[in-house]
């Protein structure tokens, strides 16, 4: 049975939002009765298991957690704590996955689940990561949550894919300081605007969003009279995406705008 937990728990780690959209479909009713009927610590966690792999993920949240309930010093309940967590977060239900996988943390720190622990926390808080236009405070939670991982755990599974989302998590973010800059912009408010975009190359130097960054730099110095800092920002956005089409965009502003200045 140990053997089978992990091997569950290490695939959900593999496959991420890919076994949400599969397995939660099934989920369940959390209005399904769990009434409380003594059955020895075996059968129950059998019968979790059994409406885990039937998709039924709340049932079997729940009986998980009554795993822990009517057996609480059983090696079970241990098992059973992060298997809840597990099944809240493929349910979707993402507080109770990040509750349930906190006090599996709080109780067991150094068992030898805790990396999965800390990666499920993660992934809770990545899956509700809303677009650029809304409030990103789950994303600077889901961004903490798997620079933990990566910082615990390096060389685990677990940190090879929270590196990657660390990635997409920045790209976020960046964009989220995009679109505040550029609305700043749209008031002519260019000071607020270019310490926006300043934040994108100088925090999330390594996303998409840095060229447009440079450019719009260059556009807002230019806007506040301050040819030489504009000069300077095409210069850089020339010398490393000198490609691209914010460089050329950028050339003919500085060309008919600020000819002849030196950068500072």
């Amino acid at each position: 049975m140990t053997t089978r937990i992990t091997t569950k728990l290490s695939r959900a780690a593999l496959l991420g939002a890919a076994v949400l959209a599969t397995s939660a479909c099934g989920g369940g009713s959390a209005n399904e009765d769990v009434a409380y009927v003594a059955r020895d610590v075996e059968s129950l966690y059998a019968e979790a298991q059994r409406r885990l792999d039937r998709g039924n993920t709340i049932l079997a949240a729940a009986l998980f957690d009554e795993v822990e309930r009517q057996h609480p010093y059983s090696p079970w309940a241990r098992r059973a704590q992060l298997m809840s967590a597990f099944s809240y977060y493929l349910a979707r239900d993402y507080n109770k996955a990040i509750q349930n996988a906190q006090r599996f943390l709080s109780i067991h720190p150094g068992n030898k689940d805790a990396p999965y622990a800390y990666y499920l926390i993660a992934l809770s808080y990545y899956e509700q990561i809303s677009d650029v236009n809304r409030d990103q405070k789950i994303t600077e939670q889901a961004q903490a949550a798997l620079q933990e991982v990566n910082r615990r755990f390096p060389q685990s599974e677990y940190a090879a894919d929270a590196r990657l989302k660390l990635d997409l998590v920045a790209d976020h973010l960046a964009g989220k300081e995009m679109e505040i800059g550029r609305f700043y912009q749209r008031s002519g408010q260019w000071l607020a605007a270019a310490l926006r975009f300043r934040n994108v190359i100088e925090d999330f130097d390594t996303t998409s969003h840095t060229p447009e960054a440079l450019y719009r730099l260059t556009e807002s110095n230019l806007a506040l009279g301050i040819r030489a800092e504009a000069v300077k920002y095409a210069a850089v956005l020339g010398a490393n995406y000198p490609g691209s089409e914010w460089y050329e965009k950028a050339y003919k502003l500085i060309d008919k705008h600020a000819d002849g200045v030196t950068p500072s």
